[in-house]
């Protein structure tokens, strides 16, 4: 039978039965995107396809593929229902892609109405709205880009968004989500979300991504979060608190992980249930504060055993407003360093020092080596990630010019971003 692209078919092959939505495909063969999220693709002369309405039924006659509700009839499900409007934000990234079968590679295509239609589930759950922010992958991200996307979530929020989800490439997720942390304080849950597989290919994550995600924006976590595989099935997503999350794999499904704290909590993706694990800002409990500005003249320094300390010369005469350094261990650079770092911090730039180790709490007052840094006056990130050490940094140096301010606020917690007690 002839279909196109965007049809709903029943594919029978060897008694079994497979029903999805028909995706771009090669000739003599038809690829179907199937309610779990997975693909599947077929050899049409071996298989029996059939043309489906929404409802699993063959598809009337007129080609609509729309079956009406008549007068005196049974009302399509959901109708009359009032959902929670939720604006889905688009930055693009592996979640808003595809291949492009002319070159192979896989781009940057889907909209955030695109997203919606691939996701068909996701209009049982909230009342959407769909905005294209940009289009780029994650790398492109810049701190213009967080704040005109932190500027988008607010204005949604203010013409009554119950909550936000914004689709984002996985390899920078974490920083923008640590971005709008800081720069937003909100009443709503804010989301992040993305895939490390595009939407056509094999067992793409990017369905059961989104569908958690949109469950967490209708809950009562107001943080901003990020949301994504707990594990590689199709079991469960963790709900990461944006300052505290790292990816951690590079293709794994379920490569993003809290670190030195646990999750916020899980959704499940068969029961819809979201348990919660720690304690989190509930809805309406704040309201809603933008708190623009990023410097973005700061850097992130990863010492390495015999670098040369210019490195930081370089950074000092370049104009540079603030470093973050990722010491050994509990925090250390080589003592060959610490004559620059009190150099820096003559000029009135903050040195924030954080550790390659990650798990675990940096102490530069155990040896002799942290001391003479602390004495230079290099600032201790705590247990702060780096990359989150070096947002809230370009944060706090677009909130203030006074050097001694900015020093005090890199020392406290802004957004859950230092813990009291590590996790052992």
């Amino acid at each position: 039978m002839e279909f196109k692209q965007g049809d709903r078919v029943s594919i029978e092959k060897n008694g079994t039965v497979y029903e999805g939505k028909v995706m771009p495909s090669m000739e003599g063969y038809i690829t179907i995107k199937m309610k779990s999220g997975y693909n599947a693709g077929f050899s049409t002369d071996r298989v029996r396809i059939t043309r489906l309405e929404s409802n699993g039924e063959e598809g009337p006659k007129n080609g609509k593929g729309v079956k009406e509700c008549k007068a005196g009839g049974e009302p399509p499900a959901g109708a009359g229902k009032i959902l929670p409007k939720v604006a889905i934000l688009s930055t693009g990234g592996t979640i808003a892609s595809k291949i492009d079968y002319r070159t192979g590679a896989v781009t940057s295509q889907f909209t955030a109405d695109d997203i919606l239609a691939a996701i068909p589930e996701l209009k049982e759950i909230a009342d959407f709205k769909g905005r294209v922010i940009s289009s780029i992958l994650s790398e492109n991200m810049d701190s213009d880009s967080w704040q005109n996307l932190a500027k988008a979530v607010v204005e949604e929020i203010e013409a009554g968004a119950d909550g936000v989800i914004i689709t984002h490439g996985t390899d920078t997720m974490m920083y923008s989500a640590a971005a709008l942390s800081f720069m937003i304080e909100t009443p709503v849950p804010i989301v992040f979300v993305g895939s490390q597989r595009s939407a056509d290919r094999p067992s793409s994550d990017n369905a059961m991504n989104a569908i958690c995600a949109a469950l967490v924006a209708i809950s009562d976590i107001a943080e901003v979060s990020l949301v994504m595989h707990g594990t590689t099935s199709d079991d469960y997503c963790e709900i990461h608190r944006g300052t505290k999350v790292r990816k951690m794999h590079t293709s794994r499904r379920d490569a993003f992980k809290s670190v030195n704290s646990l999750p916020i909590g899980t959704v499940d993706y068969n029961t819809r249930e979201i348990t919660t694990i720690v304690d989190y800002t509930k809805r309406g409990e704040k309201s809603l504060k933008f708190k623009p500005g990023m410097e973005a003249k700061c850097a992130l320094v990863k010492f390495t055993p015999g670098a040369d300390p210019a490195v930081l010369d370089y950074y000092i005469n370049a104009g540079y407003r603030g470093l973050v350094l990722e010491g050994t261990g509990l925090g250390h650079v080589s003592t060959k360093w610490i004559p620059m770092l009190r150099k820096a911090v003559d000029a009135k730039m903050p040195v924030v020092v954080t550790s390659q180790c990650l798990n675990g709490r940096i102490c530069d007052r155990v040896y002799d080596t942290g001391r003479d840094m602390l004495k230079a006056g290099a600032v201790e990130g705590e247990d702060t990630l780096p990359e989150t050490a070096l947002v809230k940094l370009m944060w706090v140096l677009g909130q203030t010019d006074d050097f001694e301010k900015a020093v005090e606020m890199l020392k406290n917690d802004l957004s859950g971003e230092i813990t009291e007690c590590t996790l052992k």
